[in-house]
């Protein structure tokens, strides 16, 4: 199917998008069978242990609550492509649906800045004073003000994303009705810049703060099991959200900006404005996926889910050889 675009300078720009209706559809589907799941799971397991909440467990907690809700309103966003960009469910479900994706995606971003700061105090500075008087409640009122950051930040979402008419069928746009292009180029890149750049560059400083004291000879070759462990733990984490950036956030923001400074351009033909679009909504379901990595980090970075969720498994399968080899399963003879 053609999707026809009305360009910021008036021109009509036809563009030739039937990928989406195979690529979209399909790696949608595959975030929500495995990330409803897997993120019901990790926010079981830490209400099962809510007694000894540890601060990591509170971020992950409120980071797979967030994951949890994005990949609810997934089913509207598999629909409306598999039916060629057709979206009957009104305006309002496609300006929230809209916003459920960008307050996902920024608190994701949010809550892996806030775990990695804490894993730099407890590795960098693992005497100070104020790091360890700060307990459960003040990380309580960190989720907070997290949230209320993010919420703020996408509310304008609401604002932008709407619903239009191509080809006599109601669609949902993403980022803004092509007629609101220019408007909407500054309040994308300021997006951009605090909801990525400066929580990506602080994770960053943090990262190479903890390589460089991690990967000293003296730690790594530590005859304490209990150093050892924690390193292992910090570099594991290191390297699980460095995988989730690089395949989750930074190509979709990269591809982001760049589609926002061609799209305000009046003056670019239509076949570069179709390029770029496609390179943007290419990376755009790939940007979802950080809502089944996630409890993937969780479950290497916590022990305790990981023994847990060991048990649970050999429970599961001794219950099961023991029914199978039960006298009452053996055939008489």
């Amino acid at each position: 199917m053609e999707n026809v675009t009305v360009a910021p300078q008036g021109n009509n720009c036809t563009f030739q998008e039937d990928f989406k209706q195979i690529l979209l559809p399909v790696v949608y589907s595959v975030v929500m069978v495995l990330g409803l799941p897997l993120n019901f799971i990790v926010i079981l397991q830490i209400w099962m242990s809510r007694k000894a909440l540890t601060r990591s467990a509170i971020y992950t907690l409120n980071l797979a609550v967030a994951d949890l809700l994005y990949d609810c309103s997934l089913p509207l966003l598999i629909y409306n492509y598999v039916q060629q960009d057709y979206w009957p469910f009104g305006d309002f479900a496609c300006r929230f649906v809209r916003f459920q994706f960008y307050t996902n995606l920024h608190g994701s971003i949010m809550f892996l800045a806030c775990m990695s700061f804490q894993r730099y105090m407890g590795i960098c500075h693992p005497l100070s004073v104020w790091h360890k008087k700060r307990g459960k409640r003040f990380t309580w009122v960190v989720c907070g003000v997290v949230w209320f950051v993010v919420i703020v930040q996408c509310l304008p979402t609401f604002a932008y994303a709407s619903t239009g008419e191509q080809r006599n069928r109601t669609v949902c746009y993403d980022l803004s009705p092509p007629s609101l292009s220019a408007k909407y180029f500054p309040y994308g890149i300021t997006l951009t810049i605090t909801g990525f750049l400066i929580p990506f560059i602080a994770i960053l400083v943090c990262y190479c703060c903890m390589a460089k004291i991690l990967f000293q000879k003296d730690d790594l070759n530590s005859p304490h099991p209990q150093v050892r462990k924690k390193k292992d733990k910090a570099i594991r984490t290191i390297i699980i959200v460095v995988i989730v950036f690089a395949i989750s956030f930074f190509p979709f923001h990269l591809t982001k900006t760049i589609y926002l400074i061609v799209r305000s351009n009046s003056d670019v033909p239509c076949l570069v404005l179709q390029t770029f679009a496609i390179v943007y909504k290419c990376t755009r379901p790939f940007a979802s996926m950080n809502s089944v990595l996630d409890p993937i980090l969780f479950y290497f970075t916590q022990q305790k889910f990981r023994q847990s969720t060991k048990t649970l498994v050999k429970k599961v399968t001794s219950k099961w050889k023991t029914d199978t080899t039960s006298p009452k399963n053996t055939e008489q003879r």
